[in-house]
């Protein structure tokens, strides 16, 4: 048996972890083609996976196998990628904690006395999974550009877009919805631009009190206000020479709104308590998940530094709208926070992704990744399931046909019409372009009422100018 600790790796090569190693089990694995290595614990084990790169492990269980013993060895276990084969004995399977320390961290086991055929095929097997989960050339697709994860056509519309914006010094406003990973689209057109080596300020413009937004953007001199003990360099002035990240600019206060715009105007700030200008050059960046287009109608926010703002516009696409990116970020989140988990997780089961890809992602991104999160520190199997993920069920009603959908749509234009025009068939079927006969052979297919219930006994008692029109219609149906 070789017992050294410098590992050379072949094609098959086998981690052998017990305290007594069985002798003739080792020449039985070497006259099969496997080059076996012995590590009588799990410190010598772990170097020499690290050392060796070992895709296959073999695992003695003891007979007097104790929770302790069996929590050092998941410990090593759920830390690398080997598969791990358990060697146990008769009627170990049956005790609750070594059946599930099986499930949660080996590939196969094999009971002692063990026959030959058995262990071969389990550590090939074992060993064919690896190949598999391991290509042995090919690279990875990318994950994305600009340091961000998404391969889908808004993404890639999105990235053309910051490569467009970095190329100029224009004011940038980044629209979206909360998590969608604006200030990662704000920092990619900073790097990329020609102030990359300057600094990057970010301000979250809902997070500071209104009253102190001024200095916080601005600054201010010793004695400008109670507790103003000395100088203060404000944010706008730190990003001098760089980029200036102004996040939930549509939660500015009103008051602030001038005093910025007139920087956007002059390039010019004033320190609270200050005496004169400082000029400043700073590109900025802002964002907000407000609809700033009401904002500016309803008064909230002032046109004429939406209109400083917004020279270049981006939008964030919400998670709901990036189809295989769900796949592609649960599985990058995975791999970030794999080892806050207390077992060695293999994946994403399909009932999982199934689950993820019909929830709406209200918190997009930023929710995605916590919920993975969340579920690699609750999940008790191999795999994180859909139960594992917690999400609200999906309301599951009837399937709808293409024909129903139809149908109703025309039965909604046609009631709107109807209301709008006050019942009065010629100017409803104006409106939908068609003739009055066909509109009354549609409302008499649809068993849509002619007329308002209210106006139905004072009809009966006046002349339709298009009664004549009307019977004809009849006479069609």
């Amino acid at each position: 048996m070789n017992t050294t600790c410098t590992p050379v790796e072949t094609e098959r090569t086998v981690l052998y972890v017990s305290n007594s190693p069985d002798q003739d089990l080792a020449s039985f694995l070497a006259a099969s083609g496997w080059q076996v290595m012995h590590a009588k614990n799990t410190a010598t084990a772990e170097r020499l996976i690290e050392r060796g790169n070992i895709k296959v492990g073999l695992v003695e269980l003891p007979s007097d196998c104790t929770s302790q013993h069996l929590s050092v060895l998941a410990s090593c276990m759920r830390r690398v990628e080997t598969n791990w084969v358990a060697q146990i004995a008769p009627g170990q399977a049956e005790n609750e904690l070594i059946s599930r320390f099986i499930l949660d961290y080996c590939f196969d086991f094999v009971t002692r006395p063990w026959l030959n055929d058995r262990l071969v095929f389990a550590l090939g097997h074992a060993h064919g999974l690896s190949s598999l989960r391991h290509p042995p050339a090919a690279p990875e697709p990318s994950l994305g550009r600009h340091g961000m994860v998404g391969q889908c056509e808004a993404m890639q519309q999105l990235y053309r877009r910051i490569d467009k914006c970095s190329a100029t010094e224009a004011p940038v406003f980044v629209a979206g919805e909360s998590g969608t990973g604006k200030e990662l689209t704000a920092r990619a057109i900073h790097e990329r631009s020609p102030r990359a080596g300057q600094a990057f300020v970010a301000i979250n413009c809902a997070a500071i009190p209104p009253s102190l937004l001024q200095a916080e953007l601005f600054g201010h001199e010793r004695g400008a206000f109670t507790g103003a003990l000395q100088r203060k360099i404000g944010r706008i002035e730190s990003a001098n020479e760089g980029t200036l990240f102004l996040d939930e600019i549509g939660d500015m206060p009103h008051e602030c709104q001038a005093v910025l715009l007139r920087f956007l105007q002059e390039g010019t700030i004033e320190r609270l308590g200050g005496n004169g200008p400082i000029k400043v050059d700073v590109r900025v960046i802002s964002a907000t998940h407000v609809d700033l287009d009401r904002a500016v109608e309803d008064g909230r926010f002032r046109s004429d530094l939406y209109h400083r703002l917004c020279v270049l516009r981006l939008i964030e696409p919400p998670l709901r709208e990036r189809g295989g990116d769900i796949k592609l970020l649960a599985n990058y989140a995975l791999s970030m926070y794999r080892q806050d988990g207390a077992r060695k997780l293999r994946g994403l089961s399909s009932d999982a992704i199934v689950a993820m890809s019909n929830y709406p992602w209200p918190g997009n991104v930023r929710e995605l990744i916590n919920c993975v999160r969340r579920a690699v520190v609750m999940s008790e199997g191999r795999f994180i399931t859909a139960n594992d993920l917690g999400l609200p069920e999906a309301e599951n009603g009837p399937a709808v046909t293409l024909a129903e959908i139809r149908s109703k749509a025309e039965k909604d234009a046609i009631e709107h019409a109807l209301q709008r025009h006050g019942y009065r068939l010629s100017e409803a079927a104006a409106e939908l372009g068609i003739s009055r006969a066909t509109l009354y052979r549609l409302i008499h297919a649809n068993r849509l009422h002619q007329e308002p219930a209210a106006g139905r006994a004072s009809h009966a008692n006046g002349a339709d100018a298009d009664d004549e029109a009307e019977r004809h219609a009849r006479s069609l149906v």
